[in-house]
């Protein structure tokens, strides 16, 4: 069997591996089968390496710029590294050629040759970090939800190919619950989105709440800046509630997985409100107590209309 990708990366690999704990739902929990937790987090590790080149945000010393051909000086040189990385990517794919440069990347090929995974959802992540460096804010609602569908959707549908539970109607209710979870992260990191000049809060929905931006940088949340917040946080939850049917679609430890992905939003959501929508002091975050009870509320849910 390939060793999983943690023993096959380097040090700053395995510090990109470590996040999965911050996240706001289990991303490959002890009770799915091994084979499973392994391609999950495989795939994890190459959604959260690219969010971190996005984000300027990799381990220092310049390793992933070494894995992937270029000068460790160049780690800031955001879209240079994303391009590097694409390249590298493409490796993945095409097993008649070189093998992938980079250590998560190598640890990707398993996973992709086991379910004859294809290059798109992958592609998806890259052009929305892509996006990121250029498109700092969004005009509506509708332009919010089309770039979750690069930065979100694809884990989504790639957790559905991995557990070969691929369907139209599954995929439609799994970009509903993708893009609600990174609705549910941009209301949490609003203030640290703002300190690296982005927001992701519609313009025309600030303008409606008569919010600005110096209004996202006080230290406090004033009534109007609540008021948005709840408005955008009613949206997530309703994407999550969509997405339910999903959760009840699939049995055994796959319905539990899922049920943790939206009872995980449901309980960000729920340590929003907890704050009173005052998210700009830093990121509510939910308790372990809250996600069980969550989760378990998620699969009553489902359990009732089944």
């Amino acid at each position: 069997m390939t060793a999983a990708p943690r023993t096959q990366a380097g040090t700053a690999s395995r510090a990109t591996l470590d996040k999965a704990s911050g996240e706001n739902f289990p991303v490959a929990p002890f009770f799915l089968p091994r084979a499973w937790r392994e391609d999950l987090m495989a795939v994890y590790g190459y959604a959260r390496l690219v969010d971190d080149i996005g984000d300027g945000d990799l381990a220092p010393g310049g390793a992933d710029a070494r894995h992937l051909g270029l000068d460790p000086a160049r780690t800031d040189d955001r879209l240079a590294m994303l391009d590097a990385f694409e390249t590298d990517l493409r490796r993945v794919f095409d097993p008649a050629g070189p093998d992938p440069r980079h250590p998560l990347l190598r640890g990707l090929v398993p996973t992709v040759r086991r379910h004859t995974l294809t290059p798109e959802p992958f592609l998806g992540l890259i052009e929305a970090n892509r996006q990121d460096q250029s498109v700092r804010r969004y005009g509506t609602y509708d332009d919010l939800v089309a770039y979750c569908a690069l930065s979100a959707n694809p884990v989504g549908r790639l957790v559905l190919a991995i557990t070969g539970t691929t369907s139209p109607e599954r995929v439609r209710r799994s970009d509903a619950v993708c893009t609600g979870l990174q609705i549910v992260e941009h209301l949490q990191d609003v203030a640290e989105d703002l300190a690296n000049d982005r927001i992701y809060l519609p313009a025309d929905d600030m303008k409606r709440f008569q919010v600005g931006e110096d209004d996202l940088a006080a230290p406090t949340a004033n009534a109007s800046v609540r008021s948005l917040i709840a408005f955008e946080a009613e949206r997530a939850r309703e994407l999550l509630d969509e997405g339910l049917p999903l959760v009840h679609s699939v049995r055994g430890r796959l319905r539990l997985l899922l049920a943790g992905f939206v009872g995980g939003g449901r309980a960000a959501l729920s340590s929003v409100t907890a704050v009173g929508h005052d998210v700009l002091p830093g990121p509510p975050k939910a308790t372990t107590p809250r996600l069980l009870r969550e989760v378990g509320a998620v699969l009553r849910t489902t359990h009732r209309k089944g």
